[in-house]
């Protein structure tokens, strides 16, 4: 008698693997069969609507392809994030700008609906009972409140502030319908050798700190990070800045004819889209944060108490790490819905991707193309947030030894 078999705690051997029969009662024969019937039908109705919309194109003389990227667009852009002339820039230059407005509204909107729903979601839980009820006042109601009516409001209150002539002046800004004027500053070579510099800080900070970890793993001694990262992402920028001479001019608006003069403005339709994007996203938010926060055992908060830490303290350094594990998974999805959600700005005039990717078929005719580019801009940005979510979340995920 085998070892295996005299002693149960060794398991009983595999079962012998069955051979593959050609026959519709062999499991893995009828799966194969119908999984290549689903492609064959998926492909045949590719290929049958293919067919039938290049007919339906060509009856009407329409052209396909990509070819009207190199045509000069002609369309106004109020919102240019880089260089953009309408007379001589192309379609695909409008295009870019309508990716970058597309991006600078979502990537801002994920942080500041971040940082306002967390703050929301721990006001829940807090102690003060007015506190907890304003916040479960503020969840409650803007969740239930359609974004796109929130839009429209945002963006009417906003064009009921004074002409410019009449603009409410903040020091050196000005607020008026036409937006927020502002002192921009006066870029200069110094200043893109200090932001190289800080990105280059920002690596050598992710290295010192695997660093950090490893040799915290190897002698129980952790060096320390945060003196270092800070260091390195401000110190090493501003040293970089003060040796090439620390240029530091500001272009300050000034009232002229109509308008402004100088500066860099924040447009109404940039800030309504910003704003209601952000507090509908962060009412959501909070509710996430708050179940992360509940899902921590109450145990872990009264043995921190026990050992003399603070409220604040057992929040920031015990609950919510554990939390973020709850958090980040759900947080993914409120982040694409966010970045989705920004397509409603054509319906108070800020110049995204849609707006503009509209614009475009409207004048070119290339509907199909139009609505494609729409589709693989949406879903280019979907998949990076949720490759660097995924990568976080396995980041703080516990590891089971």
């Amino acid at each position: 008698m085998t070892q295996a078999a005299a002693d149960p705690r060794y398991g009983a051997a595999p079962p012998p693997r069955r051979r593959w029969r050609l026959s519709w009662n062999d499991p893995r024969t009828r799966n194969l069969a119908v999984q290549a019937a689903a492609i064959a039908v998926v492909a045949a109705a590719v290929w049958y609507l293919a067919g039938n919309a290049g007919r339906n194109l060509a009856a009407r003389h329409i052209a396909t392809g990509f070819a009207f990227l190199h045509r000069v667009a002609g369309i106004p852009i109020a919102e240019q994030p880089i260089p953009y002339d309408p007379a001589t820039s192309t379609f695909a230059r409008a295009l870019l700008e309508g990716v970058l407005n597309t991006l600078k509204v979502s990537l801002a909107g994920i942080v500041l609906a971040t940082i306002l729903g967390t703050f929301v979601g721990i006001a829940r839980l807090a102690p003060n009972w007015l506190l907890s009820r304003l916040a479960a006042v503020y969840v409650e109601v803007l969740r239930d409140i359609p974004l796109l009516l929130q839009l429209l409001f945002w963006y009417t209150l906003l064009q009921t502030l004074p002409a410019p002539r009449q603009a409410v002046h903040l020091g050196p800004a000005f607020l008026s319908n036409r937006g927020l004027r502002l002192p921009g500053l006066v870029w200069q070579p110094a200043h893109s050798w200090a932001a190289l510099a800080a990105l280059a800080g920002v690596v050598l900070s992710v290295l010192w700190a695997r660093r950090a970890r490893a040799r915290q793993d190897a002698t129980g001694v952790r060096p320390p990070v945060w003196p270092v990262a800070v260091a390195l992402i401000i110190g090493l920028p501003v040293a970089v800045w003060a040796v090439l001479g620390a240029p530091l001019g500001f272009d300050v608006p000034v009232r002229k004819g109509f308008g402004f003069a100088g500066g860099v403005t924040v447009s109404p339709e940039y800030a309504a889209l910003l704003a209601g994007l952000v507090i509908y996203t962060a009412a959501y938010v909070a509710e996430i944060v708050r179940s992360g926060i509940e899902a921590v055992p109450r145990g872990q908060w009264e043995a921190a108490g026990a050992l003399g830490l603070r409220r604040g303290a057992i929040l920031r350094m015990i609950v919510l790490p554990q939390a973020l594990r709850v958090i980040i998974p759900p947080m993914t999805s409120e982040y694409l819905n966010l970045t989705k959600n920004s397509s409603l700005a054509v319906a108070i005039g800020y110049q995204d991707i849609v707006s503009i990717a509209s614009t475009t078929l409207n004048q070119t005719g290339q509907a199909i193309e139009g609505i494609a580019i729409i589709m693989a801009v949406y879903l280019v940005i979907s998949l990076t947030i949720s490759l660097f979510m995924n990568w976080y979340n396995a980041r703080v995920a516990l590891v089971e030894r």
